[in-house]
């Protein structure tokens, strides 16, 4: 989720562990728990996820309490909404008289409104309209009995051996490439460039991406990789990390903030699978490890 900065890759030797004190792991480990506290209870936790809804070959989708809608929510009108896609944004309409829904703030109501990829309120539910060129309805319940089901985040303890600051490497040409993913076909993205860095004595290079599609910034950087603890101690399909720019020009890649994909919580998510070029020899033992939602 950021500019590209620097032509010259240049390999930057990790920090060391650092007591619990030290500012970095205080705010790492606060985003754990946070992180942790929301995956628990809060209403768009990928836990809450009840329900998935393709567009496919329709244009349209409708949402109520009907037998004919296409997403069939109890307590609400009978043909509640009307959802288009329109290119790369949605077209929510309600349908019937005393029908409507709450917009991205949670209080301003509205019968009618052409949004980006987001989310709106209609009753109890959450609806989060995904793009990603496979366009979606995902359905949240804040009484979802897989919240039930919540047994915490596991992490590999903090190691700050792991946070690099590095030089990024722009491609002369960013490559148009298709990434794969978990629920759709190949996904379009830009490969912007690449990281490189050394684990104990291997020197590693990972690439960076931008999904082209609905919902992502002209910024946006993000790593999906897999590596020696892939399948085993982390999650089987690989983890994301995202760079950080500094102010220098450098960016921050701290795989202590690595993360599992939502599909290793929630089948409702269509999530990119890391490329054959970033997949790691070596074991990157820091980060989010597989807590086994599955």
């Amino acid at each position: 989720m950021i500019h590209l900065a620097l032509a010259i890759l240049s390999l930057t030797r990790p920090s060391h562990a650092a007591p619990a004190q030290d500012p970095i792991v205080a705010e790492i480990l606060k985003d754990r728990e946070e992180t942790r506290d929301w995956l628990k209870s809060k209403p768009t936790s990928y836990l809450a996820a009840i329900r998935r809804k393709d567009f496919g070959s329709k244009t349209a989708l409708t949402v109520g309490s009907a037998e004919d809608d296409d997403v069939r929510l109890d307590g609400l009108s009978a043909h509640h909404l009307r959802v288009e896609v329109k290119g790369d944004k949605f077209h929510v309409a309600a349908v019937d008289a005393a029908a409507d829904f709450r917009l991205k703030n949670g209080t301003a109501t509205a019968r009618e409104a052409e949004l980006e990829p987001s989310a709106i309120g209609v009753g109890r539910f959450t609806l989060r309209f995904s793009h990603q060129g496979y366009p979606a309805i995902i359905v949240f319940d804040p009484k979802s009995p897989r919240l039930k089901e919540y047994h915490g985040i596991e992490y590999f303890p903090v190691d700050l051996k792991y946070r690099y600051v590095l030089a990024f490497k722009p491609d002369a040409k960013p490559e148009r490439v298709a990434i794969e993913s978990t629920h759709s076909a190949n996904r379009a993205a830009t490969r912007l460039g690449w990281f490189e860095f050394a684990v104990g004595t291997t020197t590693c290079r990972l690439a960076a991406y931008r999904l082209e599609e609905p919902g992502s910034g002209p910024d946006d950087m993000s790593v999906f990789f897999r590596d020696a603890t892939t399948g085993k101690q982390s999650y089987k399909v690989g983890r994301y990390v995202e760079p950080k720019k500094e102010a220098d020009g450098r960016y921050v890649l701290d795989f202590n903030m690595a993360y599992n994909p939502a599909c290793a919580f929630s089948k409702h998510y269509n999530c990119p699978v890391p490329p054959k070029e970033n997949r790691l020899s070596v074991p990157i033992l820091a980060g989010e490890r597989d807590s086994h939602y599955h």
